[in-house]
């Protein structure tokens, strides 16, 4: 699909991903807790949705619903129309391996694997593409990360940016219809959190949705929809546009604002 054609679906509201009325609850010695209290959003195609909200929001835990990685209490969760409580676990399975990413705080690579093969590994693996095509979308992807001279390394042989430029590596090559992306940036420095998130807005703006968690101000400057969360509730989105980094101080100025009136 070209990113005309991702922009089309963006602009005639296409949704990927529909919540309705989540609620998710985790027990415990002292009872139970809830996490969402009933939460209902929906993932454009084409869009970088960024989930903000303090600690112990339900960030997580949404993204993690919205991803199937953790089922619901109550309410529903959709992909492309069909919920997921309609699918068996190997049909979920098959729907996270087909059309999802993931990109995490850790890049979570293999350790006896090297960058290049985590990534190729996951190319192979996915239905979408040949094996001709996963190694050539591997190739690529390395070329295009900059991390060719690391790629022949294991994990712990390269540096944090390295690895987890492998991660997202890994999640796109497999060419999927969303990336669900947890604090990617969480244990990374300032210059190679800019180099990643450079790499996402690329991706975005050529057609890939994306679906981000971050306590980051500077992180969420990418997103072009920003959706807050408290107490397990949405209490707010802002819709902002495609990220210009030449704008990027007034674009600052106006997120910190509304996150204000959010009671950030």
């Amino acid at each position: 699909m070209t990113s005309e054609d991702n922009a089309a679906k963006r602009r005639s509201g296409h949704v990927v991903i529909s919540a309705e009325n989540v609620r998710k609850s985790y027990g415990g010695a002292a009872g139970s807790s809830d996490v969402l209290g009933g939460v209902s959003v929906d993932v454009f195609a084409g869009d970088f949705t960024v989930i903000m909200g303090p600690s112990g929001a339900g960030k997580t835990t949404l993204l993690n619903c919205l991803s199937g990685l953790e089922s619901i209490d109550a309410g529903e969760v959709a992909y492309e129309g069909t919920s997921f409580a309609r699918l068996s676990d190997r049909q979920m399975s098959d729907v996270r391996a087909a059309s999802f990413g993931f990109v995490f705080q850790s890049p979570r690579l293999v350790s006896n694997l090297t960058l290049y093969e985590n990534i190729l590994v996951a190319g192979l693996l996915s239905p979408n593409l040949t094996d001709r095509q996963a190694r050539e979308k591997a190739d690529a992807l390395v070329r295009a990360l900059g991390i060719e001279s690391a790629a022949r390394h294991l994990p712990n042989q390269v540096s944090g940016g390295e690895a987890q430029r492998a991660a997202v590596a890994r999640a796109l090559v497999c060419e999927p219809s969303i990336v669900f992306a947890d604090e990617p940036t969480g244990a990374l420095n300032q210059a190679n959190s800019e180099e990643l998130l450079d790499i996402l807005c690329e991706s975005n703006a050529a057609g890939q949705t994306i679906l981000m968690v971050t306590h980051d101000v500077k992180a969420a400057l990418r997103a072009t929809r920003i959706v807050y969360l408290r107490d397990g509730s949405v209490e707010g989105e802002l819709d902002i546009g495609a990220y210009d980094k030449a704008a990027s101080a007034a674009r600052e100025r106006e997120i910190v604002g509304w996150l204000a009136d959010q009671g950030w």
